[in-house]
């Protein structure tokens, strides 16, 4: 004699609770997920930043030099507005390298100068160790 508390429930119904234990599990999986991912979100790069100089700048401020190598479409290198020979141009870089302040150097190719001019400058240029170098005009390029 046997007595049946709650509501009498056949064995073929539906099990009409939701089983929660597999959402608590993804829930504390992805709680993990993020505290392991937050420190790797606050890292910081560390950069060398300028000093400031407390000394005042100089009455006349001196721009340094900037000699402007120009490859015409007819692969003629002029220095400064003034045609030269790859012989020329080494020893007008060696000579700049040697100053102070190193001068910069533009570089400025034609979009149509042969891609050989061009490197053999390139060359010139690496072999007199420029270091204060910079391409000027690279937007002419978007076009081709």
């Amino acid at each position: 004699m046997g007595g049946k508390v709650g509501p009498a429930a056949a064995e073929d119904d539906p099990m009409i609770d939701i089983n929660t234990t597999p959402l608590i599990d993804v829930l504390l999986v992805l709680l993990i997920m993020f505290i392991i991912t937050i420190p790797i979100q606050t890292h910081a790069v560390k950069i060398d930043l300028p000093v400031a100089n407390d000394d005042p700048p100089p009455d006349n401020p001196i721009d340094p030099i900037k000699n402007e190598v120009y490859i015409s479409p007819t692969d003629q290198i002029l220095w400064n507005g003034e045609p030269v020979t790859t012989q020329t141009l080494r020893q007008y870089l060696d000579i700049t390298v040697t100053m102070t302040p190193v001068p910069e150097l533009h570089m400025f190719p034609d979009a149509q100068a042969r891609y050989n001019t061009v490197d053999n400058v390139l060359a010139v240029t690496r072999r007199a160790q420029v270091t204060n170098m910079g391409f000027i005009g690279n937007d002419q390029y978007r076009q081709f």
